[in-house]
């Protein structure tokens, strides 16, 4: 018989998330820097073999919204405890297991197999280690503990492992040749937002949303034309930078990624827009493709 499933990510902002969605999918689909809020989206991540798929989702990090955006983003990550064949819930060894108790409930409540999967255990001891899975024990009973380090890709086999197990025989979801539901114009404006997210400080990687307006691809190479919104004209400044230079930098690097991920040359045309207030709007927040049920 032929097994899939999706095995859904979730958990709090920063823990690990996408790195080890990178990991188990072995195609990096989700951008993991080392600020919170990376992921605002549902990203699915296809991993296929003979007489398997399993379909990986990514989600954004659980948090208290403060504005639509965040709302929208909370939704992906609620909405990914209604569908799951195996959930994976990611913590580390930072965070307190006390942390947004309401979703936990909701874990708890899953009849799916549920993975508690305690992250960046190389920055802990063992005595702490110990703590940490005694607590969760007390708030997920059924979960099965393993601690990680997605990083490293400790116990990242034995993970995938177990998910294996537990998936459901069923045919395939997806075409076999197929590794993400996501078009290719999505990883364009992943990868700008990656280096935008790296490249600026404070509130200016979360006030920007990118958008491809052309995506003309050719045999050996494609041509791009990406809009970056902010949401004030004092942000504009700041992105485009002294003489361009800031923005320049950003495209220049995007390039080069975007080189390696599609293995073509690119020509990459980067603008800066201004769409005052574009995180509380819902028409806004619909036209970049976030949900707002």
């Amino acid at each position: 018989m032929h097994k899939a499933g999706f095995v859904n990510i979730v958990g709090n902002p920063n823990v690990g998330k996408s790195t080890l969605m990178n990991a188990l999918v072995g195609e990096r689909i989700s951008i993991a820097t080392f600020k919170a809020q990376t992921t605002r989206h549902r990203i699915m991540g296809i991993y296929n073999t003979d007489d398997m798929q399993i379909v990986f989702s990514d989600t954004p990090g659980v948090l208290k919204p403060n504005y639509k955006l965040q709302e929208s983003m909370l939704n992906f990550s609620t909405s990914a405890l209604t569908d799951a064949d195996v959930l994976l819930y990611v913590t580390d060894v930072v965070e307190t297991p006390d942390k947004h108790n309401d979703f936990v409930e909701k874990v708890a409540q899953m009849e799916v197999p549920v993975l508690l999967l305690i992250n960046k255990i190389d920055l802990t001891n063992q005595e702490k280690l110990v703590e940490l899975v005694e607590a969760w024990k007390e708030l997920l009973p059924k979960a099965e503990i393993v601690p990680i380090s997605a990083t490293t890709k400790f116990n990242v086999d034995y993970v995938m492992k177990r998910i294996k197990e537990f998936l459901p025989d069923s045919p395939p979801y997806f075409g076999k040749d197929q590794w993400t539901d996501k078009p290719a114009r999505f990883f364009v404006t992943e990868i700008i937002r990656e280096k935008i997210l790296l490249y600026y400080d404070k509130e200016i990687p979360y006030s920007v949303e990118v958008v491809v307006e052309q995506f003309k691809e050719e045999a050996k190479k494609i041509h791009i034309n990406a809009v970056i919104y902010v949401e004030r004209d004092s942000q504009k400044g700041i992105i485009i930078g002294k003489q361009g230079k800031a923005l320049k930098k950003v495209a220049t690097e995007a390039r080069r990624e975007l080189e390696k991920f599609f293995g073509k040359t690119i020509f990459l045309e980067t603008f800066v827009k201004v769409d005052k207030d574009w995180r509380s709007s819902d028409k806004e927040l619909r036209s970049f493709g976030y949900q707002l049920d």
